[in-house]
């Protein structure tokens, strides 16, 4: 399948990007009347241009006017390859200069130089210009880039430019199929018979008509009736592609739909109020970047107010970097490694960029040293490293599964294969989050050390109850980590499971002689008296005070000497089922008996009587009606 790609234009009014686009495709992106009548760009264009051999771009024209700078920079999110135009009779002029600071920001891969009217200058004046664009190359990326004459009126250049952007198509990344579809929007309108349309660049994943999608933030939701793909009827519209979409629908209605909205399918997405950023400021500033301090946030086609919060260092000034958090005051949809352009509140001009570390973080003042590191793992590492760092971000919240794709920036299949990778050498993964390997580390200890503490301290239990040893984590944290580090701990051997609790390898219960002595006090204590055994509350303080009285009642219990027979009693279990032998035989068969008649079987005072009832009501020697009275099935 021949690739697709996102080639936009860049560069100063009136330097020649909407003639260069018609001459190279044959298409006027000017569609505007007003853009027509004044020979300028005011909003996006559009174009296709397929080159043979070579990929297919879909072309994005963008305004050069320092008034639409906010309509330039939503059509560069998302080039894979950016045409920069200069014309020669004016070389480098000041929204050059800014257009290339904005591509530089947003991370296009790949750039090529079009002269444009070199019909209209002399050579020795064309290398001056050449030669003021080497210069301001030289400190980006892009120095060295391929450059071409042109001019669209003679036609001249034009097959070396088409060339040099099929070289540039091939040095360039083609997206991942497989990930999340997202369409940020550039146009929505009304189409009569149609209903509601939106136009974007997909910036990744696929979308198919039929296919129900979400628009974020205002989570409407709807369904894809058709599909366009530069101006053509298609089934299916491919990351790269320049797409229309008609939708269907209550999520549909126009008035919750908009300019700046992002179209996805997942159920992930969600909006988010703040980010957390690896900014930079661009050299050639006058501003620096303080706390607190307003600025426009642009992404993808979304301009939206945000307050700075500086991380560190505590100033930035031009051509710094640092880590800040962007408090916006408007949500937006967005993941991790994706490009912020900032501009300034008042004059707005464009002061720097970033790129996004945490899509949808919790409030920070500060980034520690481990937390830093793990954000610019986030941003640099290889698949392991980056699910890694975004996991132990997370900490004990740890992250869904399903979001990872999110909160990474990678595709489904990387983020599969790293989780896999990242379980084999220790990460947990429950049902449905997953943990750092550092968070699960620290996880793994708490809980050893908690369950190794709990029988030290209660040596007359067999285990730990699990409820017991999961509250040794944060408050905080997800059950799923508990649940996820004890079955490991299992697995690896390092704990035994049993019941309803887990224990150290080899543990059994133990008592000191002390211990011992007391346990047979107690012994005595409730079974002597046969079934008017005391309450808990009446046995003798020496006993009851005892910091292991429960643990040693709880053990009595366990090996059947004594049973619960209500809140506060315990009597002898042999003498229980003595009594409920007497009641078999002497009171079989018979019905309607009132507590006068066990009292004469059991010997017992009302005090005990009535939980003794209810005790064999439960274990059914005794039935009891709605009256009251009770009837006692034959042996």
């Amino acid at each position: 399948m021949r690739r697709s790609l996102i080639l936009g234009t860049a560069g100063h009014i009136d330097h020649g990007k909407s003639a260069l686009v018609k001459a190279l495709t044959g298409t006027d992106p000017d569609r505007l009347r007003e853009e027509k009548e004044r020979g300028i760009t005011i909003e996006l264009g559009f174009a296709e241009l397929v080159l043979e051999p070579g990929p297919r771009f879909g072309v994005v024209d963008v305004p050069g006017h320092e008034a639409f700078v906010r309509a330039m920079v939503a059509g560069a999110a998302g080039m894979d390859v950016v045409l920069l135009v200069v014309a020669a009779d004016e070389g480098v002029m000041p929204q050059t200069r800014e257009h290339l600071s904005i591509v530089r920001l947003l991370g296009v891969p790949e750039l090529v130089v079009a002269l444009t009217k070199c019909d209209t200058v002399e050579p020795e004046w064309l290398e001056l210009v050449e030669s003021d664009i080497d210069d301001t190359l030289a400190s980006t990326p892009y120095a060295g880039a391929p450059r071409v004459a042109t001019s669209a009126v003679e036609g001249t250049g034009l097959d070396a430019l088409r060339a040099a952007l099929a070289e540039a198509a091939e040095r360039g990344r083609a997206a991942a199929e497989d990930d999340l579809a997202r369409l940020p929007l550039d146009r929505v309108f009304t189409i009569q018979g149609t209903g509601t349309v939106v136009t974007g660049t997909l910036w990744s994943g696929s979308l198919s008509s039929g296919e129900k999608v979400r628009i974020l933030p205002a989570d409407a939701e709807a369904r894809i009736r058709a599909l366009q793909v530069h101006g053509r009827e298609a089934e299916r519209a491919h990351a790269g592609h320049r797409t229309a979409v008609a939708l269907t629908g209550a999520g549909s209605d126009r008035g919750r739909v908009a300019r700046g909205a992002m179209l996805v399918t997942s159920d992930e997405w969600s909006p988010s109020w703040m980010l957390t950023v690896r900014a930079e400021l661009v050299e050639d500033t006058a501003w620096t970047l303080e706390h607190n301090q307003r600025v426009h946030v642009h992404h993808g086609t979304t301009d939206v107010l945000a307050r700075v919060a500086l991380l560190e260092p505590a100033r930035l000034e031009a051509g710094g970097h640092g880590w800040i958090q962007l408090r916006l005051e408007a949500p937006l949809v967005a993941r991790a490694r994706d490009r912020v352009v900032l501009r300034a509140y008042s004059p707005v001009t464009t002061i720097g960029g970033g790129v996004i570390a945490e899509p949808d973080p919790p409030k920070r003042n500060r980034l520690d040293g481990e937390e830093r590191a793990r954000a610019r793992r986030v941003l640099d590492g290889d698949d392991d490293g980056t699910v890694a760092a975004a996991l132990d971000l997370a900490g004990w919240k740890g992250v869904r599964r399903a979001a990872l794709p999110i909160v990474t920036g990678l595709p489904p299949h990387a983020t599969d294969g790293a989780l896999g990778s990242l379980e084999e050498s220790g990460a947990l993964v429950g049902p449905t989050r997953a943990f750092g390997p550092e968070t699960s580390a620290e996880a793994r200890r708490t809980l050893l050390t908690a369950v190794r503490r709990a029988e030290a301290e209660q040596a007359l239990r067999p285990v730990v109850p699990l409820a017991e040893a999961r509250s040794a984590l944060p408050a905080w944290a997800s059950p799923e980590v508990a649940d996820a580090a004890l079955d490991a701990l299992v697995e690896e051997g390092a704990l035994d499971a049993d019941g309803g609790g887990v224990r150290s390898p080899g543990f059994a219960p133990s008592m000191s002689p002390e211990q011992a002595r007391a346990s047979d006090e107690l012994v005595e204590a409730l079974t002597s008296p046969g079934l008017a055994a005391p309450l808990v509350d009446e046995l003798p303080a020496p006993l009851r005070e005892r910091s292991d009285f429960k643990a040693l009642l709880l053990r009595l219990e366990r090996i059947g000497e004594v049973r619960a027979v209500a809140d506060g009693l315990y009597v002898s279990a042999p003498g229980l089922d003595a009594a409920a032998e007497r009641i078999t035989v002497e009171l079989g068969g018979r019905s309607g008996l009132g507590p006068a008649d066990f009292r004469d079987v059991l010997g017992v005072s009302r005090k005990h009587l009535i939980p003794l009832l209810n005790y064999f009501d439960g274990r059914g020697t005794t039935l009891r009606a709605a009256d009251g009275s009770r009837d006692v099935p034959k042996a």
